[in-house]
């Protein structure tokens, strides 16, 4: 999963057209890492109708404030450079999944 900035966070994750998944983690965090693993399923099942992204929380919090992450993981569904949906914590891969449905385009 590639990693943003905050130098490249509007460029690469608010981008038009695009729908994208924003994984807010940080490095200390067990449940970040503890969904990593699905998160990286996600973005192989959905390649080329979602992109997904993360971003270190410690080490670029300017994007993490702006869209007020309060908690870890916080994962964001931007489409076109707009939340559409949020989940917190260690939610199941049927939760993330009901969550993307609605937005991913049919191939």
């Amino acid at each position: 999963m590639p990693a943003l900035s905050a130098a490249d966070f509007d460029a690469e994750a608010l981008a038009a057209g695009r729908l994208t998944l924003v994984d807010f983690w940080a490095p200390w965090c067990v449940p970040c890492a503890k969904i990593a693993p699905l998160i990286e399923e996600l973005a192989r099942t959905h390649e080329g109708r979602l992109t997904v992204y993360g971003l270190d929380v410690d080490a670029y919090p300017a994007p993490a404030a702006r869209h007020d992450v309060l908690s870890l993981p916080t994962l964001i569904l931007f489409r076109s450079g707009t939340e559409v949906a949020r989940l917190t914590g260690t939610p199941s891969a049927k939760k993330i999944n009901r969550a993307l449905a609605p937005h991913l385009e049919l191939p």
